[in-house]
């Protein structure tokens, strides 16, 4: 049995500049270990520094936003969409505002800081301690749309 094809699906990569930014971060500690001591190969620490840097920002840009079979996932989470009272798109200053101290800690929080927009998700789910998710997205329209909030 195949699930059905996702009506929406986002990553939140991060930004192209990021990986030569951390290669020259990389490289700048490796030479560091040559300051430190000629004794070391000089190429060891740029071959074991630079690959796990760039690995690092691939890694914390796999995040995904998906809402396939009635239901929104977003990294190792899922939401059915029955339990969602309300969604709110939020521009980059409210949605700040909102995970900071002006949010609820019992909120989920699944934002990324190089995407600027997202969206509350307002559940209504009297067994479930989480007044709302706020989400990363690029296109809170969009996601709003697939949840069938309207946009």
């Amino acid at each position: 049995m195949t699930a059905a094809p996702a009506v929406y699906d986002e990553r939140l990569r991060t930004p192209w500049w990021w990986y030569p930014v951390a290669a020259g971060v990389a490289a700048i500690l490796a030479a560091e270990f040559y300051l430190a001591d000629h004794g070391i190969k000089v190429w060891l620490p740029y071959v074991i520094l630079v690959p796990i840097a760039v690995a690092i920002v691939w890694w914390i840009g796999r995040q995904r936003v998906t809402v396939q079979d009635g239901e929104i996932r977003v990294r190792e989470a899922h939401l059915p969409l029955a339990v969602v009272e309300s969604v709110i798109a939020l521009d980059q200053r409210t949605l700040r505002r909102l995970v900071g101290r002006y949010g609820d800690p019992a909120a989920f929080v699944a934002i990324r800081p190089w995407i600027g927009p997202g969206v509350q998700i307002i559940l209504d789910d009297p067994d479930d301690p989480t007044p709302y998710w706020v989400v990363s997205t690029r296109h809170p329209r969009r996601l709003m749309a697939a949840m069938g909030a309207g946009g």
